[in-house]
């Protein structure tokens, strides 16, 4: 019987079921704000469909309809095509009645509108229930620990500064003196057979030497000012010489003579250098630009200018940029020499650029001046480190294959360094020849051999000095004296 009577009971309350929801539904809509019933969802999204569609049909509907006189798609103007269609309905005397516009189009815009505003209160509500820092912070910290996280979702640690560390290099010793010039040496240039070099001095004079004995072996007379840049050419037999006398000079090796001149230059020419794979020569000088020159032609091909001073020094390789000028506007410029025109200009520097070395091997080059040598990265001469140490007028510098670069200042001091971690490893000053004035110890020039196992300099003293590695020293005698500081970077 008591079971009967609870089955009563529950049947009497089944009509009692919708009341009690409405007024459940209706209270929690009173007192929470936030929720609204699906029923009451539905009419307002219904309701806002009806109020868009009917304002994009009377406002914004008939502006996407082009004029009559547009109504034909042409080739010039092809998005008439994708104008939408319109009916018009003609009456019994062919007048227009109205005009009837797709509903796909119209309700594909209206769903646009719509789902635009859902995303607004979205966003709207996520202002207005924002996360707290320190919850974001311990949600990051978890999402590190999680391996498999995304790396959209870890918050990276910025590593320390962990600075290069140099090879190391045996030291440099003085291996011979070689003299014959009467004036400072101002030019020199190795074969590329490496069986001989050339030195041009301010005597006016060209001189040929043995590299492996250091013996006199040729004097080449022409320039009547001081010579001030030298090339031997790899694809021709060809020396090519630059002077103070606004003179470019082709030597033939195989009979001693000039056998073409370039004219052009309107004040004495301080630079030459000769494209390794093209028979292009380019000489820079007092007059502020330049001039890139056919070999076999003699025709003036470019005039690179954009310098406002003299131009110190040209390098030239065989990738963009081919062409590399140094001035005294304290500037390094890049040139496109297929267009003629400046690539990049690096002001990076406050004083006069004298010295810009290629590197054989690593696509890249150093400038030098009196502030700095800087190192940078090719093709858009990013700017990579600093070597810092040698602080004096640099007029020279050079780097070989193992990755040492030396530089040689106006006062004679020399600096050995680690082309990849712009560490010096090794400070030392020239030895000027017995009867030399202090003053005369400054290093004008200075080039690797094919090996890159002698350094031969030019100085002021008028004498012609070649460099060697040391064979003795070894790490333990000689060790890396690597003091890293905070305040340098490699970037």
């Amino acid at each position: 019987m008591a079971l009967s009577h609870t089955d009563g009971e529950d049947a009497s309350h089944d009509h009692l079921q919708p009341l009690v929801q409405s007024t459940v539904r209706a209270t929690h809509s009173l007192f929470s704000g936030t929720s609204v019933p699906t029923t009451q969802t539905d009419a307002i999204l219904s309701s806002q469909r009806q109020k868009i569609s009917a304002k994009y049909r009377a406002e914004y509907l008939s502006s996407r309809v082009l004029p009559r006189s547009m109504q034909q798609p042409t080739e010039t103007n092809p998005l008439l095509l994708s104008a939408p269609r319109q009916t018009k309905l003609l009456t019994q005397n062919g007048h227009s009645q109205a005009t009837v516009y797709p509903l796909t189009n119209v309700e594909d815009e209206v769903q646009k509108v719509l789902d635009g505003l859902a995303g607004k209160q979205q966003r709207a509500q996520a202002k207005k229930h924002k996360t707290p820092t320190r919850e974001l912070v311990r949600m990051a910290a978890e999402a590190n620990r999680d391996d498999s996280a995304p790396a959209g979702q870890q918050i990276v640690r910025k590593r320390t500064y962990e600075p290069v560390r140099p090879e190391w290099h045996a030291p440099w010793k003085l291996m011979r003196v070689i003299s014959g010039h009467i004036g400072w040496v101002r030019a020199l240039a190795v074969e590329p057979g490496n069986r001989w070099f050339a030195s041009g001095s301010v005597d006016r004079t060209i001189k040929i030497w043995d590299l492996a004995s250091g013996t006199l072996r040729l004097t080449l007379t022409g320039h009547v000012s001081p010579v001030r840049g030298l090339a031997v050419s790899s694809r021709h037999p060809y020396l090519f010489s630059a002077g103070e006398d606004k003179q470019v000079k082709c030597w033939d090796l195989e009979t001693n003579k000039v056998v073409r001149q370039y004219h052009g230059h309107l004040s004495g020419v301080y630079a030459l250098a000769l494209h390794p794979t093209l028979d292009v020569l380019v000489t820079a000088g007092r007059d502020s630009v330049a001039r890139v020159w056919d070999i076999r032609t003699k025709q003036q091909v470019h005039v690179l200018a954009g310098h406002r001073g003299t131009i110190a020094s040209v390098v030239c390789q065989d990738a963009d940029p081919q062409v590399i000028t140094g001035s005294m506007d304290s500037t390094v410029r890049l040139w496109d020499l297929a267009a003629g025109k400046s690539m990049a200009t690096l002001t990076h520097h406050k004083k006069a650029v004298r010295a810009l070395a290629l590197h054989p091997s690593d696509f890249g080059f150093a400038s030098a001046s009196s502030d700095s040598i800087r190192q940078w990265k090719c093709p858009r001469g990013d700017f990579v480190q600093s070597f810092d140490g040698h602080s004096s007028i640099v007029n020279t510098m050079c780097a070989n294959n193992d990755g040492v670069v030396f530089s040689g200042g106006d006062d004679g001091t020399m600096r050995f360094w680690d082309w990849r971690s712009a560490h010096c490893f090794q400070k030392a000053e020239t030895i000027v020849q017995p009867g030399s004035l202090d003053s005369e110890a400054g290093i004008f020039c200075s080039t690797f051999d094919r090996t890159g196992f002698r350094l031969i300099t030019g100085e002021a003293d008028k004498s012609i000095k070649i460099w060697k590695e040391d064979e003795e020293a070894t790490e333990e005698s000689h060790p890396v004296d690597f003091r890293p500081s905070l305040g340098r970077r490699r970037y």
